[in-house]
């Protein structure tokens, strides 16, 4: 299948075996749908779900003073229009942000003196402005203080209950001692563990431990029903006759009976002292009637009694509860109208005396005594009253605003201990604890497998809006503190909302996570490929996450549930290894945090259409088949058994049983690694290399596409932001290389009729690599949604274009390429073919100084005229002038402090009348090592402060290319009115003359028939009161087109006059500052020894020598190489990608200069007909060439010359 489906300028023959069943999704949706998840901006207040910042508000809010007379509440939230757009942001510095309106009730009670019961007194609502909120570019990017950043997601341990053991290494036996750990969200952490004498403990936040029964009680079970729920009971009497127990097999199954069992009827001897109590036995005793079996008194002793034993005539208790029955105490008890004793039931196969054995350490037995003892060991210093203590505890599991276990903690919980409980529940239940410590008993039982931490079902990731929210809600508690305070000291009556809400502490802690958080990071803008891969990247590190110097190899690891999740191959190495990882290309993030992955459908030994994402926790032991397994045309598999994964372990199964199959190949690896070709023979280590080093390409003069690719190149080109997208379907109607005006063509009547897209021009990226967007179309062609219509850096034709297709032999050459050296020819370096530009930013600011402001301008003391030719009269450089180190770009005085003059120098100042010594010169001057031409210049300067001539010069061009914009969209807007006119007017006449609404001067006479060029002459605004001969269904469309018309005037006439109005504001600048100018310097750099150069598979070196081309090795028919690189970096590397990439691109080549040839000679469309119908498959030639006209086809072929581009999908 080939690459041409029309978004592609291009043809690209793909040697896929393997039909897409699903498209590669938007690569940045992530990012995207976090953080509108986070604002719900487009979602009606009313229909806003509790997350994000809804969740935030409601979380802290409603807030009541202390006495509990007034209440403040959350109604709703909105937002404002950013005040800035984001170039403006970019340009002066400033965060692209917009305000953010809180509409508030203060709400004030009257309490009843006798009954208590409030009533409301008075409610006030209030819009207030509450701080601002920085936006997501398109981009997926924040634009903070001029620069733009990306928050980066975080993959951090989930919210739930986990269980684990020590692996042996606490006790010096190498016994296993089994934990397990409540996390919640927010809030204490819950550890139970046990010590090597199979005690179980529990900790709160780490502390002390102390027994876990304590807590049990003090959550407010008694003894007997903690001791009811571990274990079973029996009953066993005692009598003057003898003792007996229950005939039940679960108790006695297997054991000895130690005295003869007699049928009391027929005084037979059902079974002999010594003999063993089987099922068979059960069976006769129960067909006899026979419910309990005699015992020796001594066979009781020593039995744990389930409840106190009270003598029920003293009321004297005989034994305490869970206590030994002793000789003495049967004895005593003997001697009593107690004929039965309740006893646990120790003996029984899968039942410890853990809690026994621990309830026997603590000496408590009411709750509240548990609840203060709890109390001590957490606040050891404050000496405590039962109300304090159990407000203390309720806080600590059982408040919300406390304690959050979160939905998907909630889950977790749900999922690991077996329970429905609805996921709303975020606060722990007695319920939860008590299973959690028979879940914990029953693993130390029967030493099954704990959870592993490191399985993706147990790791969940936050996104930008999740990290933003947990921030926000910190602000809001702070600023809840304040707000309390205020309720309380003043009159709430006479105040209003505004007068308690304070956004300052909230407005603090954005600003500080957008600044200074970990994960809040600088965007890497080397090329578009290294925007994608940051924006999907995931870290463990953060706050809440690792430490580099903790991580262990476990966490870094990878692990079986990273199958099409997480990409095993592109993480960074060195310290970060395994902890900053990226996302795999169709894994996507579910509401509760977890990464999913799609599958297709397997029924009855056939894969479906059908797609389930599943996460970890769904996939568990499900049978999934590869995506390579050979399947027939109605989607069947071919073989009767296929290779599946399940639980990470391959296996070999009947087709039969398979549930699902992957969709793609290339769904384990990230996008960085599918992009490298014939990745499947290559080391891993060496693809790890090399799908870093991608991102570390810098933009060249002239991109080239890849010629052997892998197929995913568009899809990066179209994500990454940073080419042009076609936004409607329509037709090109001017095109330059700064913007491109798109007549739409869809047929909804609200469309705007014209689309100008704004080129970005020579800009500076993050890394002052240049980001500059050209045009890819022409005018008259008509374009599709979605289509690229402008390349931007390293894209060519709509594909990723990260290096160059260079000739390269593997040979050694003088030693010139020993130790990965490279050896490259000088044509590479004539031709421009490495050369890059790279665009250096120089600011200067004029202030106001205590000695007198700072000037910007030509005349500096001292200087002469030769260093100031390239200035303006305004001071600033021309655009065009080269410049080198130490050349003045902008010239700036500034006032010195006042110097003690000699007579001499005094009487010289009189007579000349030198000025110049009261000021030094501080320009801005070019820095050593940038030497490159001035490509552009920008002025700000404060409101009020006169524009100097480079400011209005500035202000002039931008107004003309506003007005060439208006005055375009509203001939195109005409023009499109006019066609929809002309299809409803022709052939029809009017009634009365159709007179000019203005001037009243006559346009047409009625009974004459209108024509085209009647409707052309005639204003548009006009037809509105004609009078026409036709239905009232013509009549009324016409009114409409032009109503939608004038409408749209309008609309473009108001955007015009804002943009205008916005131009003429003077700029917002720093404090102290008058002026600031910044300019922008290109660099050309061409390739020169020491530079470092790469392949994709990891094949990195340095260059060491530029050989003339008459030196360089040669082929037979004497073409030389570009590049020799050594033969040994392949065996020991293991990367023999390199070599098939080398062959296959050889072929590329050569088929490429065939059709180069046959153009050239013939221009004959029929002979290249031919050609590509050996070249394509027979679907591909139907497609794309068979009605193929010959301008198109001559028009491809010439794209072809160069060699034709290949894609070999990863794996496939």
């Amino acid at each position: 299948m080939s690459e041409m489906d029309g978004r592609s300028k291009r043809l690209r023959r793909s040697f896929g075996k393997i039909q897409k069943v699903i498209g590669i999704p938007n690569l940045i949706e992530m990012q995207k749908r976090s953080y509108a998840d986070f604002l719900q901006k487009d979602v009606p207040a009313e229909e806003r779900l509790d997350i994000g910042l809804q969740g935030a508000f409601r979380s802290v809010f409603p807030i009541h003073d202390f006495s509990g007379t007034s209440s403040l509440e959350f109604v709703r939230y909105s937002f404002d229009k950013a005040k800035y757009d984001e170039d403006d942001c970019m340009n002066k510095g400033m965060t692209f942000e917009a305000p953010l309106r809180l509409t508030v009730r203060l709400v004030v009670f009257d309490t009843d003196v006798d009954t208590e019961v409030k009533s409301i007194r008075d409610i006030k609502e209030q819009e207030i402005y509450f701080g601002t909120l920085p936006m997501m570019t398109d981009r997926a990017t924040f634009i903070v203080n001029g620069t733009e950043r990306v928050v980066v997601s975080q993959l951090h341990r989930s919210p739930g209950v986990f269980f684990d053991h020590d692996k042996g290494r606490t006790h010096s036996s190498g016994k296993l001692l089994y934990s397990a750990r409540i996390i919640p969200l927010r809030g204490s952490w819950l550890d139970f563990e046990f010590d090597p004498k199979d005690i179980l403990y529990v900790r709160i936040d780490r502390r002390r431990k102390f027994p876990v029964t304590i807590l049990l009680k003090a959550i407010g079970y008694t003894t007997r029903e903690i001791l009811g729920q571990f274990y079973g009971t029996e009953v066993i009497g005692v009598g003057k006759k003898g003792c007996w127990r229950e005939a039940k097999i679960e108790n006695l199954y297997q054991k000895r009976i130690t005295k003869d069992i007699i049928d009391p009827e027929t005084k037979d001897v059902l079974a002999k002292k010594g003999d063993k109590y089987t099922k068979r036995l059960h069976k006769m005793l129960t067909a006899a009637g026979i419910s309990r079996i005699p015992v020796e008194l001594e066979d009781i002793e020593g039995r744990v009694v389930a409840d106190d034993l009270v003598d029920p005539d003293t009321g004297e208790v005989l034994v305490e509860g869970n206590h030994v029955l002793t000789n003495e105490a049967l004895e005593k008890i003997k001697e009593t109208k107690i004929s039965e004793i309740e006893c646990l039931v120790l003996d029984a196969p899968g039942v410890s005396t853990t809690i026994r054995d621990t309830m026997l350490l603590d000496k408590i037995d009411k709750p509240d005594e548990a609840v203060l003892d709890i109390y001590r060991k957490m606040r050891p210093s404050s000496p405590p009253t039962q109300e304090v203590a159990n407000k203390f505890f309720n806080n600590l599991f059982f408040n919300m605003n406390t304690y959050d276990l979160s939905k998907v903690g909630r889950l977790k919980v749900n999922y690991r201990l077996g329970q429905d409980v609805p996921l709303d529940q975020r606060t722990l239940r007695k319920e939860d604890i008590l299973e959690t410590v028979k879940e914990l008993i029953r693993l130390k039982n029967t030493e099954a497998m704990v959870d592993d931490i490191d399985n993706l079902g147990n790791r969940r990731v936050r996104g930008v809006g999740e990290l933003l929210e947990n921030q926000y809600r910190i602000g809001l508690v702070r600023m809840e503190r304040a707000i309390k305070e205020r309720m309380s000291l003043q009159e709430v009556e006479t105040l209003m909302p505004h007068d308690l809400i304070n956004s300052k502490p909230v407005s603090a802690v954005v600003k500080e996570f957008f600044g200074t958080s970990q994960l809040s990071q600088f965007m890497d803008q080397t090329n578009p490929l290294s925007e994608v891969t940051h924006k999907r990247r995931l870290s463990a590190l953060g706050p809440g996450g690792l430490t580099r110097e903790r991580a262990g190899f476990e966490v870094r690891d990878v692990h079986p549930t990273h199958y099409g999740r997480i990409c095993p191959i592109e993480t960074p190495e060195g310290p970060n290894i395994g902890l900053i990882v990226s996302l795999s290309t169709y894994a996507r993030v579910n509401e509760f945090g977890f990464i999913e992955t799609p599958y297709r459908h397997v029924e009855k030994a056939r894969a479906t259409g059908e797609i389930d994402y599943l996460s970890a926790l769904d996939e568990k032991d499900d049978p999934i088949a590869q995506a390579n397994a050979p399947l027939d045309e109605e989607g069947k598999f071919m073989n009767e058994e296929a290779a599946v994964r399940i639980m990470g372990e391959a296996a070999k199964i009947p087709v039969e049983e398979v549930k699902y199959m992957d969709v793609s190949p290339d769904q384990l690896v990230s996008v960085s690694s599918s992009l490298i070709p014939f990745l499947e023979h290559d080391d891993a280590n060496r693809a790890l290399m090399g799908s870093n080093m991608q991102r570390q390409a810098v933009p060249l003069l002239r991109a080239k596409a890849p010629l052997v690719g892998t197929g995913i190149e568009q899809v990066v080109a179209r994500d990454s932001g940073v080419s042009v997208v076609a936004r409607r379907d329509g037709i090109v109607e001017d095109v330059d290389a700064s913007r491109i005006v798109i007549r739409s063509t869809g047929d909804g009547q609200d469309d705007p009729e014209v689309e100008i897209y704004k080129l970005v021009k020579y800009k500076r990226s993050n890394q002052n690599t240049c980001y500059n967007q050209k045009p890819i179309v022409k005018i008259g062609e008509s374009v599709r949604k979605g289509q690229i219509i402008a390349d931007g850096p390293a894209t060519e034709l709509g594909e990723l274009a990260l290096g160059q297709n260079v000739m390269v032999a593997f040979m050694s050459w003088g030693g010139y390429n020993f130790e990965d050296s490279i050896l490259i020819s000088e044509r590479v370096v004539k031709e421009d073919i490495y050369t890059s530009i790279h665009i250096e930013e120089f600011e200067v600011v004029s202030r106001d100084t205590k000695l007198g402001k700072e000037e910007i301008t030509r005349d500096i003391p001292n200087v002469g005229e030769e260093a100031l030719r390239n200035l303006d009269d305004a001071g600033i450089i021309r655009i065009g002038a080269e410049v080198k180190p130490g050349d003045i770009l902008v010239g700036k005085i500034t006032p010195k402090g006042e110097t003690q003059l000699s007579p001499e120098e005094k009487l010289l100042r009189a007579i000349f009348g030198d000025k110049a010594g009261d000021v030094k010169d501080t320009s801005l001057r070019v820095p050593p090592g940038v030497e490159g031409i001035v490509i552009d210049a920008k002025v700000f300067a404060r409101k009020g402060v006169e524009k100097d001539s480079r400011s209005l010069a500035i202000e002039t061009a931008e107004l003309a290319r506003l007005e060439k914009d208006k005055s375009d969209e509203i001939e195109v807007v005409g023009r499109a009115a006019k066609e929809k006119l002309k299809g409803l007017l022709l052939g029809l006449k009017l009634k009365t003359e159709l007179r000019d609404t203005t001037t009243g001067k006559p346009l047409h006479r009625p009974k004459k028939e209108i024509t085209d060029s009647v409707v052309d002459s005639i204003p548009l605004a006009a037809w509105a009161n004609a009078d026409l001969k036709a239905s009232m269904d013509v009549i009324e469309q016409v009114e409409t087109v032009v109503e939608k018309y004038s409408e749209k005037i309008e609309r473009i006439q108001e955007l015009f006059e804002e943009k205008i109005e916005r131009l003429s504001l003077g700029d917002e600048l720093a404090p102290g500052v008058i002026k600031m100018v910044k300019i922008y310097v290109a660099v050309k750099r061409k390739l020169s020894v020491g530079d470092k150069m790469a392949g994709r598979h990891g094949n990195k070196g340095v260059l060491s020598r530029i050989l003339p081309i008459e030196d360089m090795p040669y082929f037979e028919d004497g073409t030389p190489v570009d590049i020799v690189l050594n033969p040994l970096g392949v065996p020991s590397r293991m990367n023999v990608g390199q070599v098939l990439e080398t062959h296959l691109g050889w072929a590329a080549k050569e088929l490429g200069r065939q059709i180069g040839e046959m153009v050239e000679k013939v221009g004959d469309a029929k002979a290249l007909r031919k050609k590509f119908k050996d070249l394509l498959p027979e679907k591909e030639y139907d497609l794309f060439v068979k009605d193929a006209t010959e301008e198109t086809l001559l028009e491809q072929a010439g794209l072809l010359r160069d060699g034709i581009p290949m894609a070999t999908p990863v794996f496939d």
